[in-house]
């Protein structure tokens, strides 16, 4: 087998939040088809402890320690330089040391950069390496969006990230072989604002693994005895993730509970900010903070709900929902870019909308098992590894 550079800004294992998820199943697909050398950054030391369980699917895992506060600090000379401050942030010397290093014998012929912050690593390679970058998001629109809701001074920060990050995305898509989004609206719009690189863009969604992600064991019971639970997961100190429990409980909750008085909102997710541990001063409300499996959370909710006003790709959270069977209610930001097929979900906007759906959905309480079979039939992270492979033969014709 040949040997695959896989660089990636973020270990990718536990795949236990949306960018993680992605990056572990893509780097699960291709190390059936190359040898490859892993080097990614660790933001939380105690991922370190995986390194063993990424050595499955390495020949080699290069892991360096990422210091927030030290990279937060480092990403401010992106305001001299005029790039985007995410470059400086995710810069290391001895990770561009190691990559240099390893392609300097001339062995590898294919590098995969996940996120645009791990192109700087081979921006100036040789012309023989075939590049491919996975950009998942259009980082530079959502730091459009971030802006749109802040408050000055940051929203200017915003801004001016939105317009560096927009130019190297634009930069590096012209000069890698290919350049990957998760979903086709994600692609259509980075093919709008980089059009010169448009017959290069291709869409790879993500995939659910529905095995894991299975109705039909037997789960204890988180909640205890209540009220019907309206479950929400993610990262809680992701900014989209926090914005929309914030503004669910604000302008949402008060007025079902109003409609069914013992309806119950856990959310439920590693690292939540002050802003959601506040909310469980809120009648009806519960944070419950990371947990070992999320899988047990969502068998016993009634509904999950994806409240997102601000949003990017496709949502895992929704996904792995579907493929537990649970009925899912979830704003138009939340279902963009997934293809829902013959599945009846009627996104809700307005704080009256969210009322009406989640109290229906509580009142025909089951399981939604026509969402579990489309999810097993359309998405297949089996599926999307293999167009992965595709792209780095030069194979791919979308």
């Amino acid at each position: 087998m040949e040997e695959l550079l896989f660089l990636a800004h973020r270990i990718p294992y536990p795949p236990n939040k949306g960018d993680k998820v992605r990056s572990f199943h893509i780097l699960q697909a291709l190390a059936g088809r190359y040898r490859v050398r892993l080097g990614a950054f660790v933001d939380d030391p105690a991922d370190l402890r995986h390194a063993d369980k990424l050595a499955r699917y390495c020949v080699e895992v290069h892991l360096l320690r990422l210091h927030p506060p030290a990279a937060r600090l480092r990403s401010l000379s992106g305001m001299a330089t005029g790039r985007p401050l995410t470059l400086p942030y995710f810069h290391d010397r001895a990770m561009r040391t190691w990559v240099r290093t390893r392609l300097a014998p001339g062995a590898i012929r294919r590098v995969l950069v996940y996120s645009s912050a791990m192109a700087q690593y081979v921006e100036g390679a040789a012309t023989s390496l075939r590049r491919v970058v996975d950009l998942v998001d259009v980082d530079s629109d959502k730091w459009r969006q971030y802006a749109q809701r802040a408050r000055w001074p940051m929203s200017a920060v915003y801004r001016r990230e939105a317009r560096r990050l927009l130019a190297y995305e634009r930069r590096i898509a012209a000069a890698f072989d290919a350049t990957v989004l998760v979903s086709g609206a994600e692609a259509a719009l980075f093919r709008d604002l980089a059009p010169e690189s448009a017959a290069r863009v291709h869409a790879v969604e993500n995939g659910v693994d529905a095995r894991f992600f299975s109705p039909e064991r037997t789960y204890p019971d988180p909640y205890g005895p209540g009220g019907p639970v309206l479950a929400f997961t993610g990262a809680m100190d992701y900014r989209a993730n926090v914005d929309a429990v914030v503004w669910f409980a604000a302008e949402v909750f008060p007025a079902l509970r109003r409609r069914v008085p013992q309806a119950r909102f856990f959310i439920v997710g590693a690292r939540p900010a002050d802003a959601v541990r506040r909310l469980a001063a809120r009648a009806g409300v519960h944070v419950i903070g990371p947990v070992p499996d999320i899988r047990p959370y969502l068998a016993h909710a009634a509904l999950a709900v994806a409240p997102l006003r601000m949003a990017r790709g496709i949502q895992n959270k929704v996904l792995e929902a579907m493929a537990m069977a649970r009925p899912v209610v979830a704003s138009p930001e939340a279902l963009d870019g997934l293809d829902l097929g013959p599945c009846a979900l009627t996104p809700a906007r307005t704080p009256a909308e969210w009322v009406e759906a989640v109290s229906r959905a509580i009142e025909g309480a089951g399981s939604a098992p026509q969402l579990r079979e489309w999810v097993r039939g359309r998405y297949d992270w089996a599926v999307e590894g293999g167009r992965f492979a595709a792209l780095l033969e030069g194979e791919a014709d979308d």
